[in-house]
């Protein structure tokens, strides 16, 4: 994942980032990946809700290009 210096950060549009007051973004894949882990980061420590981690959850997958089916289930139907 590369760093995002502070004018890159602000280049970025409103609808790249996952959570809450430009927070979360998720210009590409690796970063998308990273949102997903500091948000279960940030439920397991008390510092937000299950619900927002959901949203940030939902938008990092549509970067990723995974479907909700594929994160709820994500090893049915592929053969051992």
């Amino acid at each position: 994942m590369s760093k995002l210096t502070e004018a890159d950060r602000k280049k970025i549009p409103s609808g790249q980032f996952a959570g809450p007051d430009r927070s979360y973004p998720v210009p590409d894949k690796s970063h998308a990946a990273n949102a997903k882990a500091r948000a279960t980061q940030a439920v397991n420590a008390g510092r937000m809700s299950k619900a927002e981690e959901e949203k940030i959850d939902a938008k990092a997958n549509k970067v990723l290009g995974k479907s909700a089916a594929e994160t709820v289930y994500p090893n049915q139907g592929k053969k051992k």
